[in-house]
């Protein structure tokens, strides 16, 4: 599997015959330097963790160029639905759906989800499963809660995009804590940092937290795929 990250929480999954934006925020994103054409070419599928405008970001624009569906909880569907979107998958907390090569699980996070002044849904994180591919658990934004512990036996992720921003999720330290008391992962890649001046401006607080650990911490460079 390739990973790439675009600063924020957005990255995109190329596996098999698969390409995956998840929470694809490009427009306004500080962290976000490269090519939005060349970000979302040959997408199939948006997912998204939550309604913020951070996280929904492009959503609407890729989901008209593209054709890619959108993955995400019944109440952002519907509201982009509204708004033009014309393929959508609903689903909760909980529920898992096929998506033809892969599937995808939500499940808890403690954040909020509006956008425009609209409850959108419980937030939530998101667990890619695909054959022969390293199990995927995108955190969302969200603080360090002890069901984490359930998530990791259920689904054993191997790969984690975990938050480490502070203010509006975990904090670099916390983050840390997670991982290494609920997880037993190969690969953790920080995200949620260094887009925005109020919350964390780097990766180093996390990487010196998690020293030690067996666990390999990817600091991304943004835009630059890795394979895990």
């Amino acid at each position: 599997m390739q990973i790439t990250w675009f600063g924020h929480s957005a990255f995109r999954l190329d596996f098999g015959a698969c390409a995956v934006l998840i929470d694809p925020f490009f427009t306004g994103n500080p962290g976000f330097a490269g090519d939005k054409a060349a970000a979302i070419k040959g997408v199939s599928h948006i997912l998204l963790t939550h309604g913020h405008g951070d996280h929904v970001g492009d959503t609407l624009s890729i989901a008209a160029e593209t054709g890619a569906k959108v993955v995400a909880n019944f109440e952002i569907c519907m509201w982009l639905a509204g708004k033009g979107v014309a393929a959508y998958d609903p689903m909760n907390i909980g529920g898992t759906t096929d998506q033809g090569g892969f599937t995808v699980t939500l499940v808890r996070a403690d954040h909020s989800s509006s956008d425009e002044n609209v409850p959108l849904g419980n937030p939530g994180g998101i667990i890619v499963k695909a054959p022969g591919e390293p199990t995927v658990y995108h955190m969302g934004d969200t603080d360090i809660f002890g069901d984490m512990q359930l998530i990791a036996e259920i689904h054993e992720p191997q790969v984690a995009m975990v938050p480490i921003g502070d203010r509006f999720t975990m904090s670099p330290v916390t983050a840390a804590l997670a991982v290494r008391r609920f997880f037993k992962l190969k690969t953790v890649i920080p995200c949620h940092y260094g887009s925005f001046p109020i919350i964390e401006p780097n990766a180093d607080k996390f990487v010196a937290a998690m020293h030690g650990h067996e666990t390999r911490v990817v600091v991304a460079k943004a835009g630059v795929p890795f394979v895990v």
